[in-house]
């Protein structure tokens, strides 16, 4: 195994050399100290605004006079154009359709920017800087996989005051996601930002090759700007569900579903890291692959799953889906459950007699996947649950284990099943006892549901049910118990509907939760709080203003890296509302609003930068003291909030402009009473 990781390590080290290579890679832009030096004017018409007056069509059919739009929004939102006019690859001819087109011919400056729109495809989709002289391409940049337009800055110094040009390159046949959007190409110091804010720096050059870097772990996090600090994300690549979650050998264990090629969905591995106190991490190999990771185009793969400690050996067991591509294995069963162990937690070799669950039992045509594995106290055995539905509604599969090993399960029949209001399949199951209660949570419809109930061993009843995240960004939760036996849960802050991952344009795209400790609400739901270790986290004094009245607005300081928790007096504030501005600057920010009269949190994103746009909002129970608390996590791009009634919301944003940093407080038409608020610098979580 230790072999085969080698080889994809470098079999990855080149495929991304291949792609982003070029003259002036860097481990970020570097900062020129006097933009207007080595300034020149870019190319002719650089917004498109006068058609394609300077552009020459060098080849195909992709681009011509119907490429230039004026269109302001498509199906997710608007495409962020500057002007009038922008350059909409799919307009002309369609996905299919390839060809290039090129600016005029300019002088390089020191620095250089503009939008970038379209499928993500770093071979056959980019805007590229090209050298004039001898055709060399200098830079290129891909799409974020979506239509709207993102800001790319790229360090030109090197070629300062050579002959250059632009050029759209299509060369992508796909039916979807198949062109390239282009808009306000920018040289010197109008590159660097607007109106006295600087852009925040994007774009695949700006990032450091990791198998090749010097630089620690958690100078290597940093190097991106929105990049969070403290949580979980993928260096290159695509993370969603977190899998596997267990404390074993005294460390816990985060796996993901990964794929290292690119920034989006594609056949699945395990990526793995472990860690001391569950919020710092440590990157491990890739511990699962799929059965053939040399062709992208057969998406079969391992899909979640979960993890159980041996006993006998003290081997750490991985029980998850193997999913087929029926497309190239025509005969194959699409979802079965399999097995891999290890005993040194970085090899896993999978178990000869796969799969230990052939298939799915009779009716689950929706699917059959993400088993999760418990101790089942009623009857003293191993049990697993495992996603599935109809055409009516979602279910979750019951399966029992007498066998020590694990690898031999007997279909007990369907726990419980829904009434369609969650989804007609059910994904990512977990099922386990806290305090008194059972507790069933599951991914249905692109939400994450949980149900707080009873069990007698072989069936579920339901007695209240929620959302386990109010927030946009939650899905795909899992549960495990620590050896100091809290209930703990990471989810993926991410969802499916969504095309806002404006990250890719840096090569990643998805981020796990903090680690969360679950509990039984007040009113019998489930709860979730940030565990202590958190605090550990912190690489500073805190900022403490004790006991304040606001009216009006107050500012509680400027990070993009912090903890801010604040205690309100109810009783004394005669305020409507009050709202928390985090990512704060003249161009944008996040509004976190409470409504005394309703008792309603709402988290606003729509204008926080180049995620989600929307607004999403819980009812909050009323304290018995009166006293309402928030806890907000903040990192670079994401927010956790934390209400003191068990409530979560989570949020991704990924704001444009590195000036978005003040945390402000505003209370109009009355006073809010404080507490106490306070302000904690979070650092790495990367060891």
């Amino acid at each position: 195994m230790r072999d085969f990781l080698s080889q994809q390590g470098l079999i990855r080290a080149a495929l991304l050399s291949t792609i982003f290579a070029t003259e002036a890679v860097g481990t970020a832009i570097r900062r020129t100290t006097d933009c207007h030096s080595n300034h020149y004017p870019g190319p002719v018409n650089p917004s498109f605004e006068t058609g394609l007056a300077g552009w020459t069509v060098i080849s195909g059919d992709a681009f011509g006079n119907a490429s230039v739009s004026s269109a302001t929004s498509y199906w997710g939102g608007p495409f962020n154009q500057v002007g009038k006019n922008f350059l909409w690859g799919f307009a002309e001819s369609g996905d299919p359709a390839v060809g290039q087109l090129r600016s005029s011919t300019f002088q390089a400056s020191s620095v250089m920017s503009f939008l970038v729109g379209g499928g993500w495809d770093p071979i056959n989709l980019y805007i590229g800087l090209v050298r004039a002289s001898d055709g060399k391409l200098l830079l290129s940049q891909t799409g974020p996989q979506d239509e709207a337009l993102i800001r790319i800055v790229w360090d030109t110094s090197t070629y300062a005051g050579q002959n250059v040009y632009i050029i759209a390159y299509d060369n992508s046949t796909a039916t979807s996601w198949g062109h390239i959007n282009l808009d306000d190409i920018r040289t010197g110091c109008d590159a660097l930002g607007d109106g006295g804010l600087t852009f925040n720096v994007l774009g695949q050059a700006n990032q450091p090759v990791q198998n090749t870097s010097t630089l620690s772990p958690s100078q290597l996090y940093a190097a991106d700007s929105v990049r969070p600090q403290f949580h979980y994300t993928p260096y290159q690549g695509w993370i969603n569900d977190p899998a596997g979650l267990i404390e074993w050998n005294g460390r816990h264990q985060l796996f993901s579903q990964f794929n290292p090629v690119a920034p989006y969905w594609g056949p699945m591995h395990w990526s793995h890291a472990d860690s001391p106190d569950a919020v710092h991490w440590h990157e491990l190999p890739v511990a699962l692959f799929p059965p053939d990771p040399q062709n992208p185009a057969d998406t079969s793969g391992r899909y979640t799953g979960s993890a159980v400690l041996d006993k006998n050996t003290g081997a750490l067991q991985l029980i998850f889906t193997d999913f087929t591509d029926t497309t190239f294995h025509p005969n194959a069963v699409p979802e079965v459950v399999s097995s891999a162990k290890s005993t040194d937690g970085i090899n896993f070799p999978l178990y000869s007699g796969n799969p230990i669950i052939a298939g799915p039992p009779a009716g689950s045509p929706s699917g059959f996947r993400d088993p999760k594995i418990f101790w089942d106290p009623i009857e003293n055995s191993w049990k697993l649950v495992v996603g599935s539905g109809d055409a009516t509604s979602g279910k979750v599969q019951l399966f029992t284990s007498s066998d020590p090993n694990l690898l031999q399960w007997s279909y007990v029949g369907v726990l419980t099943e829904g009434d369609g209001s969650t989804g007609t399949m059910w994904e990512c199951p977990n099922f386990f006892p806290l305090d008194d209660k059972w507790v069933l949570f599951y991914g249905g419809d692109s939400v994450g549901w949980y149900e707080v109930g009873s069990y007698n061993g072989t069936k579920f009843t339901s007695e209240k049910i929620g959302l386990l995240d109010q927030g946009p960004d939650s899905y795909a939760t899992q549960w495990y118990v620590d050896s100091a036996g809290r209930n703990l849960a990471i989810t993926w802050m991410g969802n499916w509907p969504t095309s806002k991952w404006p990250s890719r344009v840096n090569g990643w795209a998805g981020v796990q939760s903090i680690t969360r400790e679950l509990f039984i609400r007040d009113d019998g739901g489930l709860g979730s709080k940030p565990i202590d270790e958190v605090s550990t986290l912190a690489s500073g004094s805190a900022t403490v203003l004790g006991a304040t009245n606001v009216h009006g607005t107050i500012t509680v300081g400027s990070s993009n890296t912090a903890r801010l928790q604040l205690s309100v007096d109810l009783a004394s504030t005669d305020a409507p509302a009050f709202t928390i501005l985090l990512y704060s600057s003249s161009a944008e920010h996040l509004g976190l609003t409470y409504t005394v009269a309703n008792r309603t949190l709402t988290v606003d994103t729509t204008n926080a930068g180049y995620g989600q746009a929307g607004t999403w909002s819980a009812v909050i129970a009323a304290p018995s003291n009166n006293v309402l608390t928030l806890d907000v996590l903040i990192d670079r791009s994401s927010v956790e909030v934390f209400v003191g009634d068990g409530t979560a919301m989570t949020a991704t944003l990924f704001p444009r402009y590195q000036e978005s940093q003040d945390i402000k407080i505003v209370s109009n038409g009355g006073k809010t009473v404080f507490q106490s608020v306070s302000l904690t610098p979070l650092g790495s979580t990367w060891i």
